[in-house]
């Protein structure tokens, strides 16, 4: 069951109380920056967890300002569509709401809160000429950087860190994440060749443990590394992780299926 931490009272809630209840995750980003895309980055994440569980899942994005850009960011960073909440009636017969917001953001009152910590872009120093190289790579106050050829690195780079944790993202952030994907797909791609194992049934324990706990993806990403290098687990039942887990983490970790045949 997934408990997660409410930012009003500091105590734990089902994020589904009632079984097959309908919950309402509500996403409040109004402008378009790196924050804002980490905010429905979560909301996107806490969808997936709910949906692994067997919760029906209707999420909402509220903001007033920049939406179209803040859309098309997010679709970059494959976060799945939001519908506008803007006219959004009160009363629809929600088992819970849960709001993912900024932290500070004003929110209307009742339901749980997920409050996300902000993302610093670079500084005023970073973006001059002659910016030393550590500089490259940051992400920008707005917009995705330019120089990123693949927008899953910002995802995984974002997912790295716990979500109340503030995060700037820099070269060495972006790098140490595009080399953790780009090992981890080639690994799925190489793992896909031998014959299908079921996930073993402690891996997926310490899998939901992790998520439905506070959606605590570090440690997701931790038991991933476990995995990888684990001795005892055969090729076929590393790929069957790595693509249940997928479904949480939206990395598009089998991308490469193929390519090294």
């Amino acid at each position: 069951m997934l408990r997660i931490i409410d930012a009003r009272t500091g105590e734990p809630v089902e994020a589904a109380p009632a079984r097959r209840g309908l919950t309402r995750v509500q996403a409040h980003a109004s402008g378009f920056g790196p924050t804002a895309l980490r905010v429905l980055l979560t909301a996107d994440v806490l969808v997936r967890a709910l949906e692994l569980g067997g919760t029906p899942v209707w999420a909402m994005l509220s903001g007033h300002h920049e939406q179209a850009e803040l859309r098309a960011a997010a679709t970059t960073l494959g976060i799945r569509p939001f519908e506008d909440a803007h006219d959004l009636a009160s009363g629809l017969g929600e088992a819970q709401v849960i709001h993912v917001a900024g932290e500070g953001d004003p929110l209307p009152p009742g339901g749980v809160v997920v409050g996300v910590a902000p993302v610093s872009g670079p500084t005023a120093r970073d973006t001059a000429p002659g910016a030393p190289p550590s500089s490259r790579g940051t992400v920008p106050d707005r917009g995705l950087p330019a120089d990123l050829p693949d927008p899953s690195v910002l995802r995984l780079a974002l997912l790295a860190s716990p979500r109340g944790a503030p995060v700037r993202l820099d070269a060495d952030a972006l790098d140490e994440a595009g080399r953790t994907l780009a090992r981890w797909r080639r690994a799925v791609a190489l793992w896909a060749r031998q014959p299908s194992r079921p996930v073993p049934d402690d891996v997926r324990g310490r899998l939901r443990a992790a998520w439905e706990d506070d959606l605590n993806v570090p440690e997701v990403l931790s038991v991933l590394n476990s995995v990888e290098t684990a001795p005892a687990l055969s090729d076929g039942a590393r790929f069957e992780t790595y693509a249940y887990t997928d479904r949480l983490l939206g990395l598009d970790v089998a991308r490469d299926l193929g390519s090294f045949a």
